[in-house]
């Protein structure tokens, strides 16, 4: 909130900051106390009165399956090709941050945590037990027979493919870009922005945030639930662990003790180094069935399968079976997987907004959307079709094999290993690698809970620490009440219920951030096509023209301390913006200069001129913190870095640094950065008067690679 003159410490959304230091947020009280007493209620309600509990989400799952199953199948399928539209344009060129910026991790630690985040032990359970259901129970024609084999793992590669991971990619790369190129808070409300207005920083982004807060926890609740039975029954083979209550309850408060121990060690260490472990151990997994197994087989149905996915994808993606109306079929598989992926859409996107600055958008959109598939493809068709053989050549064993998955599926992956050699070692990793992908989803699960539940005021900010531990501990309470009132049956279908809200959200997500890249889009064109040559000419890298060359010199081997960077913003930055804005208000305008958190001990300005319904002009100087170079002479003595003061418009940074600059050629670079926010305008309203409503982009702008 801009104050009408002057220098004013703004609350409502302060800008993302570059300083590398963790900070914390403050709770979100409305939408703390409102999600948690929700969850709470629930929680309890299943404890106390598991088997009323069970019936009345029964009921109202049949409800939605009957009134809302169209609805998921279409929506799935318009987020996929909305994702893969944008990938591909133009708009993939936009980059997540800065122009400047670059990747935090490699491509191995990228991609490790992105299905590391997004995959959890539910693929181990699902990879043995849904192809024997959908071998004996498919959804249309008859079962056992081979047509029914060579479905089984298709369906399961279409519950686990892209576009789940559609959901995923829209979530991230939405939260990314207004995070890192609009210098906004890392929240769902961000995204909301553009439809909305500031209405989302008060009591309507406080409903998105519930919403997400409720939808995340129970599609968190019920990985947990899948995860702990599948670790009891792998303690059991392995160590004779009884199964039930207190085997489960035992590795519940696990999940709340790692969420607690992570708090001091944070994404770049702890659960980097988890995840990949995580993917280690599981290729392992995956070569040893391989190898140990029919390879000449596996590969064969790998490649089968993969033909199968592609070819089917399409008519699978809108395929309701209106005629069939297989009801109690979709709402166990694949309304409950499309539910399940929406309520995981807000912690996983969240959580790949955090890994992903500084890559552009095509570059995240192709990695979300292939590297984990290829993992989920190769651990699907190796165990599942490994699982399919022994049921179909197995004999009596084998029959009873895939009878024990459909009936108790936490025990599929178990019962296949110990047909291969060394059974007990590779149940033994199978249960570590279940372990990690388990804990990993409690650890970053709690993190992104508590985000939520905070106000954040930068990209980089985190929820207090005794927050993260009580939704930790709230998931575990959750998972054990949905557990006790009908076990994995109620948390899918609870799942189901949480996400249909949710998913109205990402609909509203997807429209927020289609009309910004529009808007990016148009602009990019516009200063591109229209700018007048006096401005074109000039480059702000090199300062303002005239600028004294060994001034110029002077600032390129100029490397600031703090303290000279905050004279200059307090000597120079603050006179001069200050100025711009007296004279844009004695001629009518609606400016005003704010002040956001300090990095380094630097405060960042920002200008802000209104216009109506238009878009604002923004004109900030933001202190970046970089490594100084060693050749830089005069280098104070263990001083490792220096404060770079760089302009950010509303899409970023601009890549400039304006230390040293006096008064007036600051005031002279905010006037260039100024008239081409106006002739952006302008071009706007022509447009929107040529076409009689508002500007749309060229149709190259979401079709097709430029």
């Amino acid at each position: 909130m801009s104050t009408p003159a002057g220098p004013a410490v703004s609350t409502d959304r302060p800008s993302a900051s570059t300083s590398p230091r963790v900070r914390r947020g403050v709770v979100n009280r409305t939408v703390f106390l409102g999600s948690a007493a929700i969850i709470l209620a629930v929680a309890l309600w299943a404890i106390v009165a598991p088997a009323r509990a069970e019936e009345s989400i029964g009921v109202v799952v049949g409800w939605i399956s009957e009134g809302f199953g169209w609805y998921y199948f279409l929506v799935a399928a318009v987020f996929l090709v909305f994702v893969v539209l944008v990938g591909v344009s133009r708009m993939g060129r936009i980059r997540l941050g800065p122009e400047q910026s670059k990747p935090q991790f490699n491509l191995f630690t990228w991609a490790a945590m992105l299905f590391a985040a997004g995959i959890g032990t539910d693929l181990m359970f699902y990879s043995v037990a849904e192809p024997a259901s959908q071998y004996y129970f498919p959804p249309a024609g008859t079962g056992e027979g081979v047509e029914a084999a060579r479905q089984a793992v298709v369906w399961t590669l279409f519950h686990y493919g892209i576009i789940g991971w559609g959901m995923y990619a829209l979530m991230g790369m939405a939260l990314a870009y207004f995070a890192y190129r609009r210098n906004m808070p890392l929240s769902i409300r961000s995204v909301l922005h553009p439809l909305f207005g500031d209405r989302v920083w008060g009591r309507l982004g406080d409903a998105v945030d519930v919403a997400a807060v409720i939808g995340t926890i129970f599609g968190l609740a019920t990985t947990l639930g899948i995860g702990v039975e599948m670790l009891n029954r792998g303690l059991f083979e392995l160590w004779g662990v009884p199964e039930g209550t207190p085997a489960q309850l035992g590795l519940l408060v696990l999940a709340v003790v790692v969420a607690t121990l992570s708090v001091v060690s944070g994404v770049a260490r702890g659960l980097r180094r988890l995840s990949e472990l995580t993917v280690v151990l599981a290729m392992l997994l995956i070569v040893w069935i391989l190898f140990a197994g029919k390879t000449s087989f596996l590969l064969n149905g790998l490649v089968m399968n993969l033909g199968d996915y592609v070819s089917r994808l399409p008519g699978m993606t809108l395929d309701t079976y209106a005629f069939e109306a297989p009801t109690e079929w979709m709402g166990w598989w694949t309304l409950f997987f499309w539910a399940w992926w929406v309520a995981w859409a807000p912690f996983v996107g969240l959580f790949l907004a955090r890994i992903s600055r500084g890559r552009t958008i095509r570059q995240f959109v192709i990695g979300t959307l292939t590297i984990p598939f290829v993992f989920v493809l190769l651990w699907v068709s190796v165990f599942g079709n490994s699982a399919l053989d022994l049921m179909m050549n197995g004999g009596a064993a084998g029959a009873e094999f895939g009878t024990n998955a459909v009936d108790d599926p936490a025990s599929g992956i178990y019962a296949l290993l110990e047909r291969f050699p060394a059974a007990p070692f590779t149940i033994g990793v199978a249960v570590v690698t279940g372990l990690l992908f388990y804990v990993t989803s409690a650890d970053s699960g709690a993190l992104v809970l508590s985000n939520f539940t905070s106000r954040l005021h930068r990209a980089g900010d985190d929820g207090p620490a005794w927050l993260r531990i009580f939704w930790a501990a709230a998931t575990g309470l959750l998972t054990m009440g949905m557990l006790l009132a009908g076990g994995i049956s109620t948390l899918q279908s609870g799942t189901i219920i949480m996400g249909l809200p949710f998913s109205f959200v990402m609909v509203a997500v997807m429209l927020g951030l289609y009309k910004v890249l529009r808007t990016e889009g148009h602009k990019t064109d516009t200063l591109r096509t229209s700018l007048p040559a006096s401005l074109s000419e000039r480059t702000h890298t090199d300062g303002v023209a005239g600028h004294s060359w060994k001034l110029r010199l002077q600032r390129m081997l100029s490397f600031p301390s703090r303290q000279q960077s905050r004279r200059f913003v307090q000597n120079v930055c603050r006179p001069a913006l200050t100025e711009v804005t007296a004279e844009l208000t004695r001629q009518d305008a609606t400016a005003a200069v704010t002040e956001a958190a300090s990095v380094a001990d630097v405060p960042c300005l920002t200008l802000t001129v209104e216009h109506g319904d238009d878009e604002p002009f923004t004109y900030r100087l933001c202190p970046v913190e970089a490594p100084t170079p060693v050749f830089a002479s005069g280098r104070p003595v263990g001083e490792d870095y220096y404060v770079r003061i760089e302009v950010y418009l509303a899409e970023g940074s601009q890549g400039y640094d304006v230390t040293g600059y006096t008064k007036e050629q600051l005031i002279a670079d905010v006037l260039d950065q100024y008239e081409r926010h106006l002739i952006y305008l302008q071009s706007v309203q022509r447009a929107g008067a040529d076409a009689g409503t508002e500007p749309v982009l060229a149709p190259d702008d979401l079709s097709g690679a430029s």
